[in-house]
């Protein structure tokens, strides 16, 4: 997540804390000529502007006078405009959630987002069947304007608005920033045009952010049901965890809505690997078609007679492994997880040319179930891509809704998978993607 290190003078959506750079040299009203001052004009400088779907743009370009940050620039006709002062080598980040990351325009806590309407929680959970991160309001959320921040004494006196030569990002908060609050509102009313103060919005407040409601590293393990030392580790992989919402002395804290949606994005990638996983004969745990092929080939060499049962174990591991682990196995696994889709989408547009619908749809055919099993027993931390590919494909190619995908698959495993009715619904459960997890479940 980018963090930016200043907020524009003429922006209508201040960041708390940051200070306030003077932005007159930038042409607001203009985003070819933001573009302009630093595309193509010299070493180390430069500069972009793209449209946003449906109506407004945005702008980036390099400060020429500080060239270690850059100026980003969001407007919209609705909505007004932000002006931000980020790091040069993170606008890039920046451009792309504003153009492509269906994650509005305003980002406080960590990553919770406003799109001009409703806040939402950071981007966490993943639907591959959209190929987007899955939009979850926030529960009772309230924005807070300028407008209310400034009903508190502020004196804009004590407050004072940077230049950008020379400009150096602060480490902390500023810690009388109500101060330049205020000196920016005072800026504003020189504008007619300005945005109203009771319509730009600073910052969220909600249950689930208050400070007591957050939970440590400890608190985050015990929400996703794992072992604290299995969390990926801060200092190595940190970007492996959900941006926190706020520090405190023991390290990072989150919010436990966002620890709850980070645990179930966990769960779909790992999950399956552990339900679908069995005990070697060596003790060990391995995905359940290694086991079972392990196991038989080990009968296979045992039966002639000739290898102990323990010479047979160890004659029989690597063929079971070459079966279908790795580039080079002799069963070709991506060739085969390729079938295995387009048999389901065949099946669904089968359906589609016959008129079928609702409950008279039918469930996949006994073969594809079986190979369906015998794929993911093998492959199960793949089982989450297969489902979101055929979703995503059904949605793009037959304009099937993810729902009604996963409620055919659902079924169809219920009826014939040899996995059983409970592994079938805490498998789905866990691997669908979150557009696809029928009501039935």
């Amino acid at each position: 997540m980018f963090r930016p290190v200043a907020n524009g003078l003429r922006t209508d959506y201040p960041v708390p804390g940051l200070p306030f750079i003077n932005d007159e040299r930038l042409p607001l009203d203009n985003p070819d000529a933001i573009e302009r001052t630093g595309r193509d004009q010299g070493e180390g400088l430069w500069g972009r502007t793209d449209p946003l779907p449906g109506d407004g743009w945005v702008a980036f370009t390099t400060e020429p006078k500080n060239r270690a940050y850059a100026w980003a620039v969001h407007y919209h006709p609705d909505h007004g405009r932000t002006v931000l002062l980020v790091s040069d080598e993170s606008w890039s980040g920046l451009h792309h959630d504003w153009l492509y990351g269906h994650n509005g325009f305003l980002y406080r806590h960590g990553g919770y987002w406003w799109d001009g309407t409703a806040w939402h929680r950071p981007s966490v959970v993943f639907d591959g069947a959209f190929e987007r991160y899955d939009a979850r309001p926030v529960q009772d959320a309230l924005s807070i304007t300028a407008a209310d921040l400034l009903l508190h004494p502020a004196d804009p006196g004590k407050a004072q608005v940077a230049t950008i030569a020379g400009f150096t990002a602060p480490t902390t908060a500023l810690p009388n920033w109500l101060d330049h609050l205020a000196l920016w509102a005072e800026h504003r009313r020189r504008a007619p045009d300005a945005r109203p103060l009771e319509k730009c919005v600073v910052d969220l407040s909600a249950p689930e952010l208050q400070p007591g409601q957050l939970v440590d590293r400890a608190g985050l393990a015990k929400i996703v049901n794992i072992a604290e030392d299995d969390l990926p580790d801060l200092r190595y992989a940190s970007d492996k965890l959900p941006e926190p919402q706020a520090h405190g002395a023991s390290g990072p804290l989150w919010s436990q809505a966002v620890a709850r949606d980070w645990a179930e994005e966990h769960h779909r990638a790992h999950g399956p690997g552990v339900l679908l996983s069995a005990t070697t004969s060596y003790g060990t745990p391995q995905p359940q078609g290694l086991v079972a092929d392990h196991n038989r080939l080990t009968k296979v060499i045992h039966a002639d007679g000739e290898q102990s049962e323990e010479a047979a174990k160890g004659l029989a591991w690597w063929p079971a492994v070459a079966l279908t682990v790795g580039p080079h196995s002799l069963f070709p696994m991506s060739a085969l997880r390729t079938t295995l889709i387009d048999a389901v989408i065949s099946h669904l547009a089968q359906d589609e040319e016959k008129g079928r619908s609702g409950i008279w749809r039918s469930p996949l055919r006994p073969d594809v179930v079986e190979i369906f099993d015998w794929y993911i027993q093998r492959k199960p931390d793949s089982t989450a891509g297969i489902l979101s590919e055929i979703c995503l494909t059904a949605q793009t190619r037959l304009d099937l809704p993810p729902e009604t995908v996963g409620s055919i698959i659902r079924r169809s495993l219920r009826l014939q998978s040899k996995l059983g009715e409970d592994t079938v619904d805490a498998l789905l459960d866990m691997a669908l993607p979150p557009s696809a997890k029928s009501t039935e479940s």
